[in-house]
Parts: structure tokens; C-alpha cells; sequence
């Protein structure tokens, strides 16, 4: 027969292991200015390390990056006659047998060397460093408190966001994370489904095997793509416990959603303000003042945004004109997630990207899909390098500027909006913008010439000095009836498809 002592001690284990359960699931949220509303988290203003550093590194990296053909794989795959279903039923087997549980152990990130990347990226021009901590697909990259399905578990069985951290800051570079869970919920219902035709006709997905339900989440009727109509408390709860576990474990200064603020409601505990108002009172607390930035979309249908309560972010898009408030264009070097063979865009047209969106007061955030090994191809590499040499001339031009009186002029027309994917835009030198630094304009103009260039917009005095940057030449210029006419020294002789050649940057002041 067992003492009284043994079952004393028994209970009091059993206590302990409860309350430390218990304190595991509690949310600790950060005292200061900000509260859960809307009128409250207007009080924002976008910290002075986030308006000079104009140019970051974004990474798209995980498990959905092993298939190399769908960026998101972990919801396609379940839909039928779909490219990413057709091909893991080619390569791995039926969604009924083999899921996307057995994709992830399959990403090792065995050749991760985030030291490296991280000086390419700085060498690239970055001045912060931001990458997936969560896709839709409802993995965890971190050292995950609150969700078992995590790389430390998992794949690689490394920390990659704690890796990516400790990189990002020796570099002594500004460092955050994009997280795209909240959207999870429905996202990932297609995992819930069967076939309609063929032999598996019927037979359900994997995804409703009870076993995985924490990687596949429970069914639901709603299976919308873009953000839950009404999803449960304790997904709320669940979804709020991981973002914070980023905010206070990771030392974050930069939070990304994929959208707008999650789950709005009347409950201002359940919502994403909640988050958000979290980010900014423990930045406060850290440093003293507000240093962190959270970026938000304003796309209908997904989740809730409002206006100056962060910084407004549209992927791949644009603003059509300067705005007043700061904001961020996040795109990618090519596709999302790698595919076997990444194929890049034109780097001259990032750097005009670059360029149009600074003179607007933005920021550019830009995706470099690695491969699922952790590594970069040669292509990926002398991309990065060749914008590393345009800021090595005109970086001055970008870091630490303003916005001008007006932010530009030409004849090339950009439409403003997310998903504008301006890709095919062919500008040249006759588009020009314009952005300031103290008593320096800078003109940017999107080409080297082979003439005489005329400028409408910016008007110099008889004491202005027009420099060539990148050169130990002066522009010469004259007042025209009602513009200016700009002549470029060495035109002739210049390598026009040298990064040097992508723009050519006057900087103007007086003598």
C-alpha cells in the first residue's frame, strides 16, 4: 500500500504541472499608451529608423519550398485536378495516404547558412531583414511555445527564426518577421475534402485524420482563402499566444500580417488590435520609445484596417502618388517561394521600383526566395550583387531622404493599388523623381541619357549646382521658357547596361 507521503507529493506534482500548464496558456500583455482600439492605435508614428532605411529583405522559405511549384502547396495539393495536386500525387502519392504532414519532414535546410545570407543581404543594400515565421500552411519556423508543429520539432529541427535573429543582429541591421496564420483557419479546409472522380473517389484527404488535427485544424464549413468569416475563440486565442510568443521571445522590430488586423468584434481582447497594441507598448518598454513597426494591408475581405494606426503595405503595388503617411510595397525578386529553377525579374526594374516608391514616400520590402536547402543560385546572388553596386554609387540618393514638393514627372503612368504587378513598365530617362536631404535635391532619372534631358518640375536658382553622382563631372543646364535643359557630361562613352547605367542621379544644391 502506498504512504500518505507518496500520494502528498503526487498531488503536488500534479499541482505544479497544472499551474505551469496553466501559465503556459495565459496571455501577458504589455502595459503603456496603447490600448485595443482603433482611436487609440492612431497615437502610431512610424519610428525614424523605418523612414531612413527605404530598402529591406524579405524571405519566403519553408516546407512549401521543397515541391518548388506552388507557393501555396499546403492548399492546393488538396484540390483536385489542381497543378499542386496533380504533381504530389506524381511525386509523393494520393493527398489520402500522403499529405502535407509528409512534406515538411522532407524540408532539412541542411546547407542554412543565415551568417552569409545575411552580410549578402546587408552588401545587397538592406537595412532590415524580415522573414516568414508562418505561412498559411500553420507551421511554425521558431522554437514554438504554444504549437508543436515547429521547425525545432520538426524538418530541420533548428530554430530558424532564432538563427535568422542572431544573423540579422551581428550585422547590426534592423530585424523583424512576416507572419500569415490568422488566415490559416479556412485556408487550410481543403485538406478536409475527397476526390469526386477516379479511384480515390470519395476517400477523405488526410486531413481528417484526428491524429494531425493541430497541423490541419478542425473542419470547418468555411473554407475561404482569404480571411475567416467567424472563426472560433479558441483559434483566436490560439493564433494571438503565437504572435505574442514572437513579440516577447524574438526581439522583434518589424511585424507583418497578411492583410488587415485579424478578427474584428466588439470583444477588444479577441481582436488584432490586441496584437498590435502588445508590438507597440513592449517596443516602448524596451527601448524607451516606440521603435517597432507593424504593417498592415487595406485589401477588402481581408480582415480590418485602419488608416495611421501602422504602416500601410501593398504587395506588389504601388502608390499613384506621395502620400503624407509612410508605407511599404512588399515584392519578390521573382515568384514567392522557390520554384526548381527560380527565374528573376529585370534588376534595372527593381531599382526603378525602388526609386518611384521611395520619391513617394515608401519603403521597398523585397522577397529572395531561397531554395528548400537554404541556399541561393548563382542568378539569385549576382542579382543581389548588382543592386549592392547601384547603392554603392546612388545610395545617398535613398537612404535618410524625403520626399520633394512633388514626387516626379514623365511620361510612364503608374496605377496605384496592390496586385498591379508592374512588372512590364519600361521607364527611361525621361522619368524623373525627385527626393530631398536637408538642403539636397536629388533628380533621379530612370536611364542614362543619350541627350539633353528636359526637366519641368524642380527649378534652380543662377547659384544651384547640378552634380553628376557616380561621376567627378558637373551637369550643364539653362532655363528654357518653362523648364529646364539638363546636359549630361559622358553620355557617349558610358556603359548604359552597367548598374551604374540603370539611373542617372544629379544631386542639386546651392553654391
Amino acid at each position: 500500500m502506498r504512504s500518505k507521503n507518496f500520494n502528498f507529493w503526487i498531488i503536488i506534482i500534479l499541482a505544479v504541472i497544472s499551474i505551469t500548464a496553466c501559465k503556459r496558456n495565459e496571455i501577458e500583455f504589455a502595459d503603456g499608451p496603447f490600448e485595443p482600439t482603433w482611436e487609440s492605435l492612431k497615437q502610431y508614428e512610424t519610428p525614424e529608423w523605418f523612414k531612413d532605411a527605404k530598402f529591406g529583405i524579405y524571405l519566403h522559405w519553408g516546407p512549401t519550398s521543397v515541391p518548388g511549384v506552388d507557393g501555396w502547396y499546403a492548399r492546393n495539393m488538396y484540390v483536385e485536378g489542381h497543378r499542386a495536386y496533380n504533381y504530389h500525387v506524381e511525386n509523393y502519392g494520393h493527398p489520402s495516404e500522403v499529405g502535407y504532414k509528409d512534406i515538411i519532414p522532407l524540408w532539412k535546410a541542411e546547407k542554412f547558412d543565415p551568417d552569409s545570407l545575411v552580410r549578402l543581404f546587408k552588401k545587397a543594400g538592406a537595412r532590415y531583414i524580415t522573414p516568414v515565421a508562418v505561412h498559411h500552411d500553420n507551421f511554425d519556423l521558431w522554437n514554438s511555445r504554444h504549437h508543436k508543429w515547429n521547425a525545432v520539432n520538426y524538418g530541420p529541427e533548428k530554430d530558424i527564426i532564432g538563427m535568422w535573429m542572431q544573423a540579422v543582429k551581428k550585422n547590426d541591421l534592423h530585424w523583424g518577421v512576416t507572419t500569415h496564420l490568422a488566415r490559416a483557419w479556412s485556408w487550410v479546409q481543403t485538406n478536409k475534402g475527397s476526390d469526386s472522380d477516379g479511384q480515390y473517389a470519395g476517400v477523405p484527404y488526410d486531413g481528417n485524420d484526428p491524429e494531425f488535427e493541430s497541423l490541419y485544424l478542425p473542419y470547418d464549413e468555411d473554407n475561404n482563402q482569404q480571411h475567416p468569416l467567424n472563426p472560433p475563440v479558441k483559434w483566436r486565442l490560439e493564433w494571438m499566444r503565437r504572435m505574442v510568443d514572437l513579440i516577447d521571445n524574438y526581439d522583434i522590430d518589424f511585424l507583418y500580417f497578411d492583410g488587415g488586423a485579424p478578427f474584428q468584434g466588439e470583444d477588444e481582447g479577441l481582436s488584432g488590435r490586441k496584437v498590435i497594441a502588445h508590438l507597440y507598448n513592449r517596443s516602448i518598454e524596451r527601448h524607451g520609445s516606440l521603435e517597432a513597426v507593424q504593417t498592415l494591408k487595406n485589401i477588402p475581405n481581408h480582415a480590418f484596417f485602419e488608416e495611421g494606426i501602422c504602416v500601410e503595405d501593398l504587395e506588389r503595388g504601388r502608390m499613384d502618388d506621395k502620400k503624407d503617411l509612410y508605407w511599404q510595397t512588399d515584392d519578390s525578386m521573382g515568384t514567392w517561394f522557390s520554384r526548381k529553377k527560380n527565374e528573376y525579374r529585370d534588376v534595372k526594374d527593381i531599382i526603378h521600383e525602388l526609386v518611384d516608391i521611395v520619391s513617394k514616400n515608401g519603403n521597398l520590402l523585397l522577397n529572395v526566395p531561397l531554395y528548400p536547402d537554404g541556399t541561393l543560385d548563382k542568378e539569385g546572388v549576382d542579382f543581389l550583387h548588382t543592386m549592392g553596386e547601384w547603392f554603392d554609387l546612388y545610395g545617398e540618393a535613398i537612404y535618410g531622404t524625403r520626399t520633394y514638393d512633388i514626387y516626379g514627372e514623365g511620361p510612364t503612368e503608374i496605377a496605384g493599388g496592390h496586385f498591379q504587378e508592374n512588372n512590364n513598365l519600361v521607364m527611361t530617362s525621361k522619368d524623373v523623381r525627385y527626393t530631398v536631404k536637408g538642403d539636397t535635391t536629388y533628380i533621379l532619372l530612370m536611364g542614362w541619357p543619350e541627350q539633353a534631358v528636359t526637366i519641368k518640375e524642380f527649378k534652380p536658382s543662377e547659384q544651384t549646382v547640378l552634380e553628376v553622382m557616380g561621376t567627378d563631372g558637373e551637369a550643364e543646364w539653362e532655363i528654357t521658357e518653362d523648364s529646364l535643359l539638363v546636359s549630361i557630361p559622358g553620355s557617349d562613352t558610358l556603359n548604359i547596361y552597367s548598374a551604374r547605367g540603370f539611373t542617372c542621379v544629379l544631386r542639386a544644391y546651392e553654391k
